[in-house]
């Protein structure tokens, strides 16, 4: 029975290349991930503090304007976000009229060569 034993070698060799280039970046990625927390806890804490919270605050209004916050953010961001552009507001705005006139629509050009219907009702 011991010849149908399976080795690990055996199964690691059934195991996709691509997983192993996850597991590798994966271990990377923590590497790297310790390596930045000993070089932050050398850092001035104020400035870090400061660095921190400019960080946050622009991540956020980024997840306002284009409204693609996490789900479980968005009962925040639905309160919060009436006080800040978003974008479909501004897509908006800029098809009003400038004076805030919304009942006429814009005039269209018309081409220099086009006739130009007579004068018959005049208001």
């Amino acid at each position: 029975m011991l010849f149908l034993a399976v080795s690990a070698l055996d199964k690691m060799k059934a195991v996709p290349p691509r997983i192993w280039l996850y597991v590798a970046g994966a271990l990377i990625g923590f590497i790297v991930f310790v390596l930045v927390l000993q070089r932050l806890a050398r850092v001035n804490k104020l400035i870090l503090g400061i660095v921190a919270v400019v960080t946050c605050a622009l991540l956020f209004f980024n997840w306002v304007y284009n409204r693609n916050e996490p789900a479980f953010l968005t009962p925040l961001v639905d309160r919060i976000a009436p006080f800040f552009p978003t974008r479909g507001a501004y897509a908006q705005s800029q098809q009003t009229l400038p004076t805030g006139d919304k009942s006429k629509p814009k005039p269209a050009k018309q081409q220099a060569n086009q006739q130009q219907p007579p004068p018959s009702h005049v208001y």
